[in-house]
């Protein structure tokens, strides 16, 4: 009994941590880079409108000025001053505005000079290096100076004010993390934990699947990559499954033929033996039938099993398909018609491909045997061969009696027969068609099987066509 699998599995670990931690980066890399872009361009405005404020305050003050002759009257009263920045730069009986607007009209920020160059009113607090970095405008009337205007740099006035923006920012930038930080911990929590039970489900099959049991299959839900993995998990299982009773099967199948010309070979020598039957050479010839009988078993098996592998010796070069099974049916037809059988053909040609004349010879050999094994005499068999685009399709057509639909996939399986017995007397060793399907593969071929019209089975072989363009390069 294998402990229960935990919820987050190691890739889902990852990327929880992984997601969290890019989340977390961007997130901060966006704050520097915004607040940066927000503080220069924050400066420059309060920069252009400090200076536009300056301008009219000092416009303001030359008026006043031409009105009073001096500016004893601001010594006297500093309240004056006071009331003459809010009237000139707020003016109407609207009041100041609040926040940074109100700040950088706050009269203590700016300084009043006579034509001498003497404070009139307006010394900053700290009267030192404040002084030395203000900013001056002449005030004139009639082209004359008749005193300067010193105000703050906005610089100077966000200076004052960084510890609290810098709070509230730290403040913000703390906000913006935790809320990152929670949608970063379910956003990772719900992937790692959705990964983590599809991944576990697959390692867990997997792990079945390498002990031998290919029963396990996987639950195939959307679209994804994941359920892409599972269905071709689930066609590997079905196909190590389908192979390991296919072997099985085969090898139960391969001792069941081999048991059976093995059984008489037995049989016939202990006859001998106990003088039951003479040794002459009829007895050894019945010998010689079964020992051929196995030879030719082992000769099929070996030829399905270089197929299977990929080694089977195919000498292809072009040669003319329509002439190589035109010949083979001659041969054969004296022979079809000593056991009741009339041939039909439709060839055309010449039908070039690339080809082994022996291993075709084999292929047309499996076919007439398969027809005369399992046709009911009198028969009938036709053979048409024509052209179809880039390919030359072959069909060979017998009579009764047929194939269901059910059964015709299976007919190529090794050690097959429809009647479902293991009884010789049809002839044959059952794996005829398998040799002719992988005769048929190896030379390019599909080889398909249907219902004839004329009652019985019909194989259509599928070959590709030579062009004229190749043949004449492969002449020189």
């Amino acid at each position: 009994m294998r402990p229960p699998r935990p919820s987050f599995s190691r890739l889902g670990i990852k990327l929880f941590v992984i997601i969290l931690v890019v989340n977390v980066a961007i997130a901060g890399l966006v704050f520097i880079a915004v607040s940066r872009s927000l503080d220069q361009g924050f400066i420059e405005y309060l920069d252009r409108t400090q200076t536009r404020r300056a301008e009219t305050l000092a416009e303001g003050l030359a008026d006043e000025w031409s009105r009073r002759g001096d500016w004893q009257w601001l010594r006297q009263s500093p309240r004056a001053w006071h009331h003459l920045v809010r009237r000139q730069l707020w003016p109407g009986d609207a009041p100041p505005p609040e926040g940074i607007e109100r700040r950088l009209g706050d009269p203590r920020d700016f300084v009043l000079h006579d034509a001498r160059g003497l404070p009139v009113i307006g010394l900053p607090p700290d009267n030192g290096p404040d002084a030395a970095e203000l900013r001056w405008l002449p005030i004139l009337h009639d082209g004359e100076k008749v005193g300067t205007l010193g105000y703050r740099p906005p610089q100077q006035l966000m200076a004052r004010m960084d510890r609290i923006f810098l709070s509230q920012q730290r403040r913000n930038l703390a906000i913006i993390v935790a809320a990152l930080g929670l949608a970063s911990l379910l956003l990772a929590g719900g992937l790692s934990w959705w990964l983590g039970r599809r991944t576990g489900s697959m390692t867990l099959a997997t792990r079945r699947l390498t002990e031998g049991d290919y029963s396990t299959r996987l639950t195939e839900r959307g679209g994804d990559e994941l359920s892409s993995l599972a269905h071709d998990f689930n066609v590997l299982a079905a196909t190590l499954e389908a192979s390991r009773e296919a072997r099985s099967r085969w090898v139960s199948d391969i001792a069941h033929e081999l048991r059976t010309p093995l059984a008489v070979l037995r049989g016939e020598i202990e006859a001998m033996q106990d003088g039951v039957r003479p040794l002459n050479l009829d007895s050894l010839g019945s010998l010689g039938q079964e020992v051929g009988q196995l030879e030719r078993l082992v000769a099929d098996l070996r030829l399905l099993s270089q197929s299977d592998a990929g080694a089977l010796e195919v000498q292809l070069a072009p040669l003319d398909l329509a002439d190589s099974l035109a010949s083979r049916l001659d041969e054969a037809e004296t022979w079809l018609a000593n056991g009741g059988f009339t041939l039909e053909t439709d060839i055309d040609g010449p039908a070039w491909i690339r080809g082994d004349t022996q291993r075709l010879r084999q292929l047309w050999t499996n076919l007439l045997d398969n027809t005369c094994a399992y046709t009911s005499s009198p028969g009938h068999l036709r053979v048409t061969l024509a052209r179809q685009g880039e390919s030359w399709c072959l069909r060979w057509e017998d009579s009764p009696p047929g194939v269901s639909q059910a059964e015709l996939p299976r007919l190529t399986e090794r050690l097959y027969r429809v009647e479902g017995s293991r009884s010789r007397a049809s002839g044959g060793s059952g794996l005829g068609l398998s040799i002719a399907k992988a005769l048929a593969r190896a030379h390019g071929a599909d080889m398909t099987p249907s219902v004839s019209a004329l009652g019985g089975l019909c194989w259509t072989l599928t070959f590709p066509a030579i062009t004229d363009h190749q043949l004449r390069g492969n002449d020189t």
